[in-house]
């Protein structure tokens, strides 16, 4: 009988909290991190520890990497720029406005719950999204302010793809990416071995951004876990073996791989999220979506 009353009790305590309305336009707290989005690191090729079980893996190549996830002002200078170009437009992707973009498609298998990806027009962001970090009067994107040093979210893998393809950059494989996220001692963690509530924002980590009664969990900005206090709260400098920060915790960033296992066409995602327990924030820890998925929680950097 006791477990059924706590039971009830966690449910009703989880519908109560779901009907709290989120304010999605509550001010931001406006902070530098002092960490420059347009930096980048070179990743040297040679072996490194992958996967949970430590598999020895050799990367046959080096690589640069962008020292943070792209931000707002780095991808809405972009949007405004391209379209101006004719490299991108406004539309609408299944009804709905969107900016959209050209994507030359991917094989089809045929295999069962395959999405079919032809060559055709996608879309990179909603515009009618109220999670975005931006407005749009008809002509121009404009940051919404205190958003700019914060990663650009709802964008899709095609919309990351584009941004990256835009400047003769790509998305990191998955190998890339978990080397230049890990290094080579099979560290769980970028920072490290251990994970403490102010390595990186995840979900209930009690930063500045987070209020569940209010706004739910928010974005930090680029770079935030690099041991500075701000107003009180005291963070760890935690940048991978090569200095990239946030590569766990704040937002997914997608793969440039294609998940063609089981006949799903999906794209990778790795790193956790402010929305994730700190079970996913471990570097092996695997996510994916559709491609023209969207969402408050999905960012992006790109290799060259």
């Amino acid at each position: 009988m006791k477990y059924w009353r706590h039971l009830l009790t966690f449910i009703l305590i989880g519908f109560l909290t779901a009907c709290i309305p989120v304010n999605l336009d509550t001010p931001v707290p406006a902070y530098d991190s002092g960490i420059d989005p347009n930096n980048w690191v070179m990743v040297p090729s040679g072996e490194f520890l992958s996967s949970q079980f430590n598999e020895l893996i050799n990367l046959d190549h080096d690589f640069e990497i962008m020292v943070t996830d792209v931000t707002v002002n780095q991808y809405i200078a972009f949007v405004n720029q391209a379209l101006l170009e004719g490299k991108i437009k406004i539309g609408e992707f299944q009804g709905k406005p969107a900016l959209i973009g050209f994507y030359p498609g991917d094989p089809f298998h045929g295999i069962k719950h395959e999405i079919q990806i032809d060559a055709g027009d996608y879309l990179l962001v909603p515009l009618n999204d109220p999670a975005s970090r931006f407005t749009f009067d008809g002509k121009q994107f404009v940051v919404k302010e205190g958003w700019g040093n914060h990663p650009m979210t709802n964008v899709s893998w095609f919309g990351s793809w584009t941004y990256c393809g835009y400047y003769g950059w790509r998305l990191p494989s998955e190998k890339e990416w978990e080397k230049a996220a890990r290094g080579v001692d099979g560290r769980p963690y970028p920072w490290g071995w251990e994970l403490a509530l102010n390595n990186a924002n995840f979900y209930a980590s009690r930063d500045p951004f987070e209020d569940m009664n209010l706004v739910g969990s928010r974005t930090s900005p680029v770079g935030f876990y690099n041991g500075k206090t701000y107003d009180g709260y005291i963070t760890l400098n935690s940048p991978s073996p090569y200095g990239l920060y946030d590569m766990a915790g704040n937002v997914w960033q997608w793969l440039g791989d294609v998940q063609f296992q089981e006949g799903f066409s999906d794209r990778l995602m790795a790193g956790g999220s402010k929305d994730t327990y700190d079970k996913d924030l471990r570097i092996w820890v695997r996510n994916s979506a559709p491609p023209m998925y969207y969402g408050p929680a999905a960012g992006f950097r790109c290799v060259r």
